[in-house]
Order: C-alpha cells, then structure tokens, then sequence
C-alpha cells in the first residue's frame, strides 16, 4: 500500500468512506420502508412539532401548562387542515359535472379555429366521463387494496397526531433523554448535532409555511377579484399542497384553472392560469431564493436531486419528507464541520491566501 503514491491513497480512503456511508444509507432507506407503517408516523410527527413548536412554546410562556398547551395546539391543527380539506372537496364536488361540461365546450371552440387538432380534444372532452368510468371500473376491482391503503394512512394519519402531541408536551426532556443513551463522552457533540437538525428542520417548516401562505393569499385574490366561486377552499388548497414541493403547486394550480373554467368559461379560465404561473415565477424567483436562503443552506439543485429520489423510494410521501431530511442531514454535516475542521494556521489545515 505504501508503495501508492499519497494522493492515491488518499482518493482510495476517501473512496472507501463514500461506498460505507453509501452502503449503510443505502440500508437504513431499506429497513425505513420496510418499517414505513411505524417510521413515517415519527418522521410526519417530527416535522409537525418543528412546524408547531413557536406556538406551543408561547402558550406556554403564557402560562398554559404543558399538556394543555400541546393539546391545543393539536386540536387548532386538526380544525384548520380538516376546514380546509372540507372545503375543497366539497368545492371539486360541485363543479365536477361543470368542469367536464366547460372541457367539452372549450374544445368545440378550439375545433372552430384550429380544425382537427381542436377535434381531437373536442372528442377528448366528449369521452371524458366514458374514460372516467372505464378507469372507475379498474379501480373497483381493487377496493379492497384500495380500502386498505386509506385505512392505513388513516391510523398513519392518526398515530402521527398523537406523537406530535407527546413530542411537544415533552419537548423539554428530549435533550437529558438524547445525553442519557449517548456512548462515552458524546453527549455534548449528539446534542450539537440533534439541535443543528432539529433548527434546520424548523427552518425549513417556517419557511415552507410562509411562502405557502403568500402564494394562498395571491391566488385567492386574484380568484375573488376574477369572482371565481369557491375561491378561499382553492387557497386553502394550494397552502396545503405548498408542502409537497412542485407536484402541490402543479395539481393545485390545475385544480384552480379546471374550476374557474367550469365555472366562469375560457377567458376567465385563461386569466386563472396566468395569475397561477406569475405566482408560481415569484415563489421560484423571488421567494424560495429570498425566503429559503435564510432559513435552509441549500442549492436549488440539491433541492430538486433530494425530491427527485424521495419521490423515487416513497412516492408523494417521499417528496413530502425529502428536503426535511436533507437539511437535517446538511445540519449534522455542518456541525461536525465546524467542530471537526482543523482551523486556519494548525497543521493540515490549508494556508491562508497569500502566504
């Protein structure tokens, strides 16, 4: 080995510690989804208690006891996602049948001006209930999975709730906890590094939360000034799917096109689209930078990759929980930087520029 020269032995080290932590990452997202049914409910309950820590911890402050506080703070969740789930659905209820009809007179409009092209989406809309029906019947034959599968996200659903409540209301014991199982004398680096996630995390949460809620407000205005019906249950969509990175912004931006068209026509439908994608190149050009820059020390491009492979292992739920994970992996990595990196004038470390 000796007879290497140093660079090479270096890179070969270096290769060696990339394939290990390749290898082990690669085991732990295999045991993760294995164990999905009990390891999402903690990784949804943990981003829950870093997205509701602010107003737990004032209530607290204000004199709430602990249990109470939480509680509270688990009970308002519940009543403001399950409003606005209401809501939607209950809006894509009434404007289902008109939203196929309004397709239906769009592409006979378009057949009189573009000939067969507009013919062909004119046959489209004509035969969408047919391909809906079709598609239903496929569906119908696998209830039972299907039934299956929202019952499990149910008590997924449920079970996170509960966790969230017991991670707030014991928040205060996490760290003597985390000390206590720490080998030797690593208490004082895990508890570095647990806080540098867990900070990471909730930064990403608030700033998630804020841009979602900018982009709800501009959308909805820009509905009720367009007196699209059901205007404030499509913000509260898009404040939700804000959450899931590109596919929310995508389907519920659709969503409120589909409806305006329905309910308003062509034009109306047209000038919807355009108030969704300037909203969607002020979030991509002005807010992620601004806003995300501040509180997750991530690339746009290490944002997308992250994305790109939770959706690859868990779906929507993986792309859901990607950049969470990623910035509290890019927390830890930084800790043990600045804690671990030989400083400036000590020998290894580089020479200052100049020297």
């Amino acid at each position: 080995m000796h007879l290497l020269p140093l660079p090479v032995r270096r890179f070969a080290a270096w290769c060696v510690v990339v394939l290990l932590v390749c290898g082990v990452g690669y085991v732990g997202i295999r045991l993760c989804s294995e164990l999905r049914t009990a390891v999402t409910p903690v990784l949804l309950a943990l981003l829950g208690t870093a997205l509701l820590g602010p107003l737990h911890r004032r209530l607290v402050k204000a004199g709430v006891p602990r249990a109470v506080a939480a509680g509270l703070t688990c009970v308002a969740v519940v009543c403001v996602v399950g409003g606005a789930v209401y809501i939607v659905v209950a809006a894509l209820i009434d404007t289902g049948d008109q939203i196929v009809a309004s397709l239906k007179d769009a592409g006979q409009d378009l057949s009189g001006h573009f000939g067969a092209a507009g013919t062909s989406l004119d046959d489209l809309a004509s035969n969408a209930k047919e391909l809906l029906t079709k598609f239903g019947g496929t569906a119908a034959s696998n209830v039972i999975s299907g039934v299956s599968v929202v019952g499990e996200g149910i008590a997924m659903a449920v079970l996170a709730l509960f966790l969230v409540f017991f991670f707030l209301r014991d928040s205060d014991r996490a760290v003597g906890a985390l000390r206590s199982v720490a080998p030797g004398g690593s208490a004082d680096t895990l508890e570095a590094m647990a806080r540098r996630a867990f900070r990471a995390v909730e930064g990403f949460m608030r700033g998630t939360t804020f841009i979602a809620f900018i982009d709800a407000v501009c959308i909805t205005v820009g509905l009720l000034v367009l007196r699209v019906p059901g205007a404030v249950g499509l913000g509260a969509l898009v404040f939700v799917g804000a959450y899931i990175p590109y596919l929310g912004a995508f389907v519920s931006g659709a969503v409120a096109v589909l409806v305006a068209l329905a309910e308003r026509g062509v034009v109306i439908g047209l000038w919807v689209l355009g108030v969704v994608l300037a909203v969607q190149v002020l979030e991509g050009h002005v807010l992620q930078p601004v806003i995300q820059s501040r509180t997750v020390q991530m690339h746009p491009a290490v944002v997308m990759v992250a994305i790109t492979a939770g959706a690859s292992v868990a779906g929507v739920l993986g792309m859901l929980l990607a950049v969470p994970v990623t910035a509290a992996a890019f927390g830890v990595a930084y800790e043990l930087r600045e804690r671990y990196a030989p400083p400036s004038g000590l020998p290894g470390s580089p020479e200052p520029p100049g020297s």
